[in-house]
């Protein structure tokens, strides 16, 4: 793991009080895309924090593309993100910040890890 994202980690989870959670309803995706839009699926993780930890590495090559989305629904995504500016992720999380289910913390966690480990020039 990445000096900085061990760091951010152990921030998330340094004297954090835990609730009880409820069925996690939303799922994070990352990919890899390539110049000609071809796409690989690199993991799938319930929680900012995992999504942190695991997911991203800042390794391989392509562009990262994160997509938020409900389990078992036939919608779309309620979001997708690509590499570098990841544009209006932020603010799109701000409605999860009011029903709950991120939290603050952790949305301004994934911000900040994000800028750190894009490796694409803005």
């Amino acid at each position: 793991m990445p000096k900085h994202i061990a760091r951010m980690h152990a921030g998330l989870t340094s004297g954090a009080v835990r609730k009880t959670t409820m069925f996690r309803r939303l799922y994070w995706v990352t990919e890899q895309v390539q110049a000609n839009g071809a796409s690989k699926i690199l993991g799938v993780y319930t929680s900012i924090p995992d999504l942190i930890r695991h997911g991203l590495t800042g390794e391989g090559d392509g562009r990262l593309r994160l997509t938020l989305t409900k389990l078992d629904s036939e919608d779309g995504p309620i979001g997708t993100w690509l590499e570098p500016g990841f544009d209006n992720l932020e603010a799109k999380l701000q409605d999860f910040v009011k029903t709950e289910e991120f939290s603050a913390e952790h949305c301004k966690s994934l911000v900040r890890a994000l800028e750190l480990t894009s490796h694409v020039a803005a």
